[in-house]
């Protein structure tokens, strides 16, 4: 069963380039990762931040209409990716091909309408028996 595991984000912290930073360590664990945006805009932003999020680091990636297959890292805002490990979800709502993963990171900051969004999806998570982790990033 699909293991889900939400980073509570402090104000500190910004979403998507904790994203940049997770999706940097999934890589490095030689993991497959999907990203899943809210639309093409978000999609756009998190393929710039993977090209520039550290000097020293680099993230193969590519967006999926555009992904050769075995790509390890992945980023649609609707397509439903092949073959892949982990899901980070970005949308306001669960993706229906979300059991399809081993792991489904969820990443809530401080802002008001994510954290409702987020306890939304939490409980849709739970109502169905998921495997929930809750991970504080002070």
């Amino acid at each position: 069963m699909t293991r889900v595991d939400f980073y509570i984000l402090s104000g500190k912290h910004n979403r998507l380039g904790f994203v940049s930073k997770m999706a940097e360590q999934i890589y490095r664990q030689r993991y497959k990762l999907h990203i899943h945006t809210t639309d093409p805009s978000m999609s756009g932003q998190i393929d710039n931040l993977l090209w520039t999020y550290r000097d020293i680091s680099f993230v193969p990636h590519e967006q999926f209409q555009d992904a050769v297959p075995g790509a390890p890292v992945t980023i649609s805002h609707q397509q439903e990716p092949p073959n892949h490990e982990i899901l980070i979800n970005l949308a306001t709502d669960v993706p229906d091909f979300f059991s399809r993963f081993e792991r489904v990171v969820e990443i809530i900051d401080t802002e008001d309408s994510q954290r409702r969004q987020g306890r939304v999806r939490y409980q849709y998570y739970r109502d169905r028996g998921y495997e929930l982790t809750n991970h504080n990033i002070d």
